[in-house]
């Protein structure tokens, strides 16, 4: 493998973060109603479920999701109505002055395991690496350190763009001073995860 076929990955890659899906209105949701404190915990949370949908594609789950609708399916559910029920928690939460605002309503490891499964449980993600990956192997060379390789760069990338959304958003949110600010922010974030959770819910298995 050469360094242009690397970097034709990583820019493809970097490209595809950067686009918002569920995983990146997860993050910006949770910094706008938890502040800079919950960015570690979602970052990891965030890595860690791309590593366990990249994995489980070179083992050949993504694979087995591209044939089986009902598995893909039955996936599809869980992870949208997990962002749905996300949305409805975060648009129902109180709300009260600058203080009770900055102090984080679930503990971070919660917030770490919330990310992990909505990342994780993409069935989108799976059946992506699985399209996205073998476009940039060389057959001729060993295809594992290649694999290993792509991987590593990706996850890179992803912690990257998480940890820059969930800090500008949380910066964002230091600027709110009054509850009824708050209160809109909450909300809005709340519809952004119901909206990716009817978004993923909607998404078909063509698509991609």
């Amino acid at each position: 493998m050469t360094f242009e076929h690397w970097l034709a990955f990583a820019a493809a890659s970097a490209v595809m973060l950067a686009i918002p899906g569920p995983t990146v209105l997860l993050v910006i949701s949770y910094a706008l109603g938890h502040g800079r404190k919950s960015a570690v915990a979602t970052v990891a949370g965030v890595a860690l479920g791309d590593f366990t949908a990249m994995t489980a594609s070179m083992l050949g789950l993504g694979a087995l999701l591209a044939t089986s609708a009902a598995l893909f399916t039955a996936l599809k559910w869980i992870g949208a109505a997990y962002l749905i029920y996300l949305g409805i928690k975060l648009w129902r939460a109180p709300v009260g002055g600058l203080e009770a605002a900055s102090a984080p309503e679930m503990k971070p490891r919660r917030i770490f395991l919330h990310a992990y499964a909505v990342t994780a449980l993409n069935p989108k993600s799976l059946v992506f690496f699985v399209a996205f990956l073998p476009q940039f192997l060389v057959a001729s060379a060993p295809l594992a350190p290649q694999m290993v390789l792509f991987e590593t760069t990706f996850l890179i990338l992803a912690t990257i763009n998480a940890a820059s959304y969930a800090l500008l958003a949380s910066a964002a949110r230091g600027t709110i001073r009054k509850p009824s600010v708050q209160r809109i922010v909450n909300r809005v974030g709340g519809s952004l995860l119901i909206g990716a959770g009817l978004v993923a819910a909607g998404w078909r298995r063509a698509a991609n």
